[in-house]
C-alpha cells in the first residue's frame, strides 16, 4: 500500500512538471498556438476563397463576395419577349431556352438580353429573336419597342435598339484573360424569373459543341457550371468584378433544363460582332482562305506530329490569303501573331478579333520544319474593304435572295449562283426549297443577281426549270407548272 502510494506522487509530481515545461515553452508566443484550440465560428458571408498563404509572409486576402458584382451586373440584364405566328416550323434546337406562353393564337418566347450602351443597344443571341414579328425589351418594370439593328448567326448574336438613354451599361471585362477555374456568374431570366444569379466557376475554353448555324459558325464557347436555364439566354456571364465576360448562349441537357454545363459567347467576340452589326451592318469578318481540322491521336500519329497543339490545314482556297502566302495542305498551324494555336476552336477566335486587310503571322509545320508565313486577312468576296451584304427580300418569295460569295464559290465549285436565306411562309417554301439552296439557273440562264431573279420569280408563271445545289452542294433540278 505504501508502495502503491509513493508511485501515485511521483506520478502526479512528474504530470505537474511537464505542464509546466509546455507552459514556458508554448505559451508566450501567440504565433505557435495550435488552429485547433481556435473556438471562433467564422461567419457564413465571410467565407474565403482566395489562395492560401505559403512561406513565412501570411497575406491575408479579403474573402469574394458575389454581393457587389450581382448589384453591378443585374441592372444591366434585360428581359425580351418575341412575339411571333403561329407556324410551328420556326423552333429549332435552342427552344427549349424560351418555350410559348399562354394559348393564344400569337406566341410570346423569352429571353435575355445586355445593355451594350447607354444610348439602348442590347446585345443578345439571335436565337432568342429569330423570326420575331415583335419584340418588346422590358427593363425595371418599363417595356420599350425593340428596333434588330442585326443578327450573326455564326455566332448566335444579335443587337436590338430602344428608345432611351441613360441606361446602366454594362461594364465589359477580357474573356481573353479570363482563366479556367475562375468564379463567374450567370445573370439572367430563367423560367421568366428575373433578375435572377447564379455563380460557378470556369470549366473550360474554346469549347466547341456543333450547335451553330451559318455559313462560317465560330465556336470558341467558355464552359461554365453557374447554372443556366431556359430564359437565359442572352443574358450575361460576369465575372466577381461584375465585368460582362460572356453572353450566355447555350446548356448541354437531355431534358431542357440545367445539368451542369452551360456555354457562353466569349465577351471580346460578342463585342467584336455587335460593333460590327452597329456599325456596318454586317460583321466585317476576315478570311484566312482555308478550312481546318482538330488534331486527333490518330491523325497526329498519321502525320508523325509531336504535339496535338495547333490545326492541320485541310483545304486552301484557291487565290486566297493563305495560298497567296505560299500555305499548303497538310501544313500545321501552331501560332497566330504569338499567339499560340492549341486546337480548331483557338483558332478561330484568333482570327475573329482581326478585320479584313489586317496582316498577321501565321506560324506552321511543314514537315517537321517551323515556317512563317505573312498574310493579309480578306473579306468574304476576295478584297480587303469594307462589305455589306445586299438581299432582296421578298414577302411573296418568303425569303431573302443573295448573291453567293467567293468562299461558298470555292468550296462549291461554282462561278456564280443565288443563295436562298432567311426562310417564312411563302412561294419558295412551297416550291419544296429551304434555307441554304443555291440556284445556279433558271430556264436555262444563269442566276447572278438577286435583284433581277426575285422580281421575275414573284412574277413568272408557266413551265419553270430551277437548277441548283443542295446545303450540302448535290446538284438538283426541279421543274414546275406555274400559274
Amino acid at each position: 500500500m505504501k508502495k502503491s502510494f509513493i508511485t501515485f506522487g511521483l506520478a502526479f509530481f512528474a504530470g505537474l512538471m511537464g505542464a509546466g515545461t509546455f507552459e514556458l515553452v508554448n505559451g508566450e508566443d501567440p504565433q505557435n498556438e495550435s488552429p485547433m484550440h481556435n473556438t471562433e465560428i467564422p461567419q457564413p458571408q465571410q467565407v474565403n476563397f482566395s489562395r492560401p498563404a505559403t512561406g513565412n509572409n501570411i497575406q491575408t486576402n479579403p474573402p469574394i463576395s458575389f454581393v457587389e458584382a450581382s448589384e453591378k451586373s443585374k441592372e444591366s440584364v434585360v428581359f425580351i419577349k418575341n412575339f411571333s405566328g403561329t407556324d410551328y416550323r420556326r423552333y429549332s434546337m435552342f427552344d427549349f431556352f424560351f418555350g410559348p406562353q399562354g394559348g393564344s393564337p400569337q406566341r410570346v418566347s423569352t429571353g435575355s438580353g445586355v445593355i451594350f450602351s447607354e444610348d439602348g443597344y442590347i446585345i443578345t443571341n439571335n436565337h432568342v429573336v429569330d423570326r420575331a414579328e415583335t419584340i418588346e425589351v422590358v427593363h425595371h418594370k418599363r417595356t420599350f419597342k425593340a428596333k434588330l439593328v442585326g443578327t450573326d448567326a455564326n455566332t448566335d448574336i444579335a443587337v436590338l435598339k430602344i428608345d432611351a438613354k441613360g441606361l446602366p451599361e454594362i461594364q465589359r471585362g477580357s474573356s481573353r484573360d479570363l482563366k479556367i477555374g475562375e468564379w463567374v456568374m450567370a445573370v439572367g431570366n430563367p423560367f421568366n424569373l428575373t433578375s435572377t444569379v447564379t455563380a460557378g466557376i470556369v470549366s473550360a475554353k474554346e469549347r466547341q459543341i456543333n450547335i451553330l448555324g451559318g455559313d462560317f459558325p465560330l465556336e470558341s464557347f467558355i464552359q461554365t457550371d453557374a447554372a443556366i436555364n431556359p430564359g437565359n439566354s442572352g443574358g450575361a456571364l460576369v465575372n466577381i468584378h461584375g465585368e460582362l465576360v460572356g453572353i450566355n448562349t447555350a446548356i448541354l441537357s437531355r431534358t431542357g433544363s440545367y445539368t451542369g454545363y452551360g456555354f457562353a459567347v466569349p465577351v471580346d467576340i460578342a463585342s467584336k460582332v455587335a460593333n460590327d452589326l452597329i456599325q456596318y451592318g454586317e460583321v466585317q469578318k476576315a478570311i484566312p482562305g482555308i478550312d481546318a481540322v482538330e488534331i486527333t491521336p490518330e491523325l497526329a500519329e498519321e502525320m508523325d506530329l509531336e504535339s496535338l497543339d495547333g490545326v492541320i490545314v485541310t483545304h486552301v482556297i484557291r487565290d486566297g490569303a493563305a495560298a497567296k502566302a505560299g500555305i499548303h495542305r497538310n501544313d500545321v498551324i501552331t501560332s497566330i501573331d504569338g499567339a499560340k494555336i492549341t486546337g480548331k476552336g483557338s483558332f478561330e477566335e484568333a482570327i475573329s478579333y482581326y478585320y479584313p486587310g489586317d496582316r498577321i503571322t501565321v506560324t506552321y509545320q511543314r514537315e517537321g520544319n517551323e515556317k512563317n508565313a505573312q498574310l493579309t486577312l480578306q473579306n468574304l468576296e476576295g478584297g480587303t474593304g469594307v462589305i455589306k451584304r445586299e438581299f432582296y427580300s421578298s414577302n411573296i418569295l418568303g425569303a431573302k435572295l443573295e448573291a453567293v460569295n467567293t468562299v461558298e464559290k470555292d468550296r462549291l465549285d461554282i462561278n456564280y449562283g443565288i443563295k436562298i436565306s432567311g426562310m417564312t411562309r411563302g412561294y419558295l417554301r412551297e416550291l419544296g426549297l429551304g434555307n441554304g439552296f443555291v440556284l445556279t439557273k433558271i430556264n436555262g440562264e444563269p442566276a447572278r443577281d438577286p435583284k433581277e431573279i426575285g422580281p421575275f420569280l414573284e412574277e413568272y408563271s408557266g413551265r419553270l426549270l430551277i437548277e441548283g445545289l443542295t446545303p450540302k452542294g448535290q446538284p438538283f433540278m426541279q421543274t414546275y407548272s406555274i400559274r
